[in-house]
């Protein structure tokens, strides 16, 4: 069976400035090509995406490349720096342009472009917010469609306040970011394979007119 992974850098420095969360993110690439899944690593600063909540905000957006990465996907795997406490605000439009995807439901089942596949997030930053950042955005995933499973996280921080971030701090030798990468990576690439051999058969499009029969 071939699984495939995306990872989406929400990094706000553009290439080829080097990316903390980038580093984490190669680290989860690696174990997933021991487990023998193929990763992808796209940095979104890279692309020209437009500000929107469509899958096609026109005038040069390229919001649709990306897109169809994640719809050729098993594994979606959002990497975000933390800034004010919360994620990056590409992360944020990342969330924004997959709002487009309720419009793109599957014509029998309407189910969303994301049913099918599993999510996970990796969180790097040199203050607190990494729970904040993986509650909300495996949040937001899980309602777009994706399937999330246990210890889908896995995140670095250093000291409060400003200071060394991942790279710089030594923290591919953390005990807990070494051991968080690993559970995720392992968990992800167990359910993509349950799911594509078990695929979801819930019917929305069936449940909806149930639901509108017993609310008028």
């Amino acid at each position: 069976m071939v699984l495939k992974a995306l990872f989406l850098n929400c990094t706000l420095k553009y290439s080829p400035e080097v990316s903390n969360t980038e580093a984490l993110i190669r680290k989860a690439a690696a174990i997933f090509h021991d487990l023998e899944v193929e990763s992808e690593v796209v940095r979104v600063t890279d692309y020209a995406v437009r500000f929107g909540t469509s899958s096609d905000e026109g005038d040069g957006d390229e919001w649709a490349r990306i897109l169809q990465k994640i719809k050729d996907c098993d594994i979606l795997v959002i990497g975000s720096p933390i800034w004010f406490g919360v994620r990056s605000s590409v992360a944020q439009l990342v969330i924004e342009r997959l709002d487009g995807t309720y419009a793109e439901g599957d014509p029998g089942s309407g189910q969303y472009p994301l049913y099918g596949k599993v999510a996970g997030v990796i969180v790097t930053g040199n203050e607190d917010g990494a729970h904040t950042v993986a509650a909300h955005t495996l949040f937001n995933l899980t309602h777009l469609g994706c399937t999330v499973p246990p210890n889908a996280d896995c995140y670095w921080v250093g000291d409060a306040g400003p200071g060394p971030s991942y790279i710089e701090a030594g923290g591919d030798r953390h005990l807990y970011t070494n051991r968080t990468v690993r559970y995720m990576v392992h968990n992800l690439a167990f359910m993509a394979g349950l799911l594509k051999e078990h695929p979801i058969p819930t019917n929305l499009k069936a449940l909806d007119e149930e639901a509108r029969a017993v609310s008028r």
